[in-house]
């Protein structure tokens, strides 16, 4: 089954997300076809990630650990214009031993423009290894779920 099949109307709806991001959009995020570049929205899913795994001037994932995405998946829906501004909405979809699923959409104007799907894994600074999630950790992310 691919991403596309499994995709549900609440993938595309504001109200499925439970963390928010906003984004002005820039003159140059545009291409040559004068809307937003394909490579910006991987950078507006990167800000919307951010938002809910960096509290209190730092990453939640605590010292010497780092989160590492390791698989990356969307899909174009509707294309944006400059100028305006994006919001950009994010949930957790499942946690694993020390990875986790991430659903994220870019909307625009009250439509949704992209939908996404990531894996990220927790891992060592030291060996770059793959570390399990701490509870700590895991309390954190549950909140959006």
């Amino acid at each position: 089954m691919t991403r596309k099949e499994k995709q549900t109307v609440s993938d595309t709806d504001r109200s499925a997300y439970r963390c928010f991001t906003s984004v002005e959009l820039r003159y140059g995020d545009t291409d040559r076809q004068g809307h937003i570049n394909n490579a910006v929205y991987c950078t507006l899913f990167e800000s919307g990630r951010c938002e809910f795994l960096y509290e209190n001037g730092r990453f939640i994932s605590g010292p010497g650990r780092a989160f590492v995405i390791v698989k990356l998946s969307l899909d174009y829906l509707s294309e944006m214009n400059y100028p305006g501004a994006c919001e950009i909405g994010s949930k957790v979809l499942s946690l694993g031993k020390s990875s986790m699923v991430v659903g994220q959409a870019i909307f625009k104007d009250g439509v949704c423009a992209s939908t996404a799907e990531s894996v990220i894994v927790l891992t060592d600074e030291t060996t770059r290894k793959s570390t399990p999630l701490t509870d700590e950790i895991i309390e954190k992310l549950k909140l959006y779920m």
